[in-house]
């Protein structure tokens, strides 16, 4: 597989917290933030090492060989520095593709997920 987006970013909840949030992204209906769109499905979680990582299936309907592996490490303030890897097999999607998935994640982690913990 060949990685083709990575970010990280704090979070303000602390990793155990988050890590159930990613296992369960449905958990807690009063905050949704897994929010799909027409050509997105519900992930898979392929492997975990609770607290401290978890690997998703795709997303994408269009490219169901994508993985999301998600580090949590306790960050100082006893929040979480969460970053994501998005990895494909080859052939590699197009640079505009790539773009929207790395945008598309961001979008949903690091915004979606994020205001779920009050930030």
């Amino acid at each position: 597989m060949i990685e083709i987006g990575s970010r990280r970013r704090s979070q303000p909840a602390p990793p155990h917290v988050v890590f159930e949030a990613l296992a369960e992204p449905n958990r807690d209906p009063a905050r949704p933030w897994l929010i799909l769109l027409k050509d997105e499905m519900r992930p898979r979680v392929l492997a975990s090492d609770p607290p401290a990582a978890l690997d998703w299936s795709s997303l994408w309907t269009k490219r169901p060989d994508a993985t999301i592996h998600f580090d949590l490490p306790r960050s100082p303030d006893g929040g979480t520095d969460l970053r994501w890897t998005l990895r494909v097999d080859e052939p590699l999607p197009d640079p505009s593709t790539i773009g929207h998935l790395r945008k598309r994640l961001n979008q949903l982690i690091n915004a979606n997920l994020r205001y779920t913990f009050g930030q």
